[in-house]
């Protein structure tokens, strides 16, 4: 079963006739002065704040995709606008490149961001490379670039630095 914004909505529409089912029996509870009656107003309390996270879960997902092919990488500069930057291992190919820099936009995606004037979120893949001893340079490898409004964006842009590459190997 995956975790879907559907699914949450199902949940909070469940939950909210719970809610409404104990609102009634606290009710009763208090007209009729029970002795439970003040636990009766926590247990409400505390449904309704789980129908809120539930609720609020239905707008985004929380689940992360995976891609096939990817390999593990670090964000290294993300200000919630439209641009980022992520970390790979100097070893990377270029085809896991490419499969990095699919899974970053879809993990960095974020109907939220700032878009600052700019229509696509635009992430760099870079690697620090060392030339010689006591000297580091980063070295970006490649970038991707897709939709800051659609989730699911047809139009993504993968470009690969391949002559970016030749400084690995050396």
């Amino acid at each position: 079963m995956s975790l879907t914004p559907a699914l949450f909505g199902q949940l909070a529409q469940a939950m909210g006739i719970f809610v409404l089912v104990c609102a009634l029996i606290t009710g009763l509870a208090v007209t009729f002065k029970w002795s439970w009656r003040y636990r009766m107003v926590g247990a409400t309390l505390f449904s309704v704040v789980l129908v809120v996270g539930l609720f609020s879960l239905s707008f985004e997902p929380i689940t992360r995709s995976s891609i096939q092919g990817s390999v593990p990488f670090k964000l290294v500069y993300d200000r919630f606008g439209p641009n980022a930057t992520i970390a790979v291992a100097p070893t990377i190919t270029p085809e896991q490149l490419e499969a990095t820099l699919k899974q970053a936009s879809s993990n960095l995606f974020s109907s939220g961001r700032n878009a600052q004037g700019e229509s696509q979120l635009t992430i760099y893949a870079r690697t620090v490379v060392h030339p010689r001893e006591g000297v580091s340079k980063p070295l970006y490898l490649g970038r991707v670039k897709r939709s800051l409004n659609l989730r699911n964006d047809p139009n993504i842009e993968v470009d690969i630095f391949t002559d970016k590459f030749a400084e690995l190997s050396s």
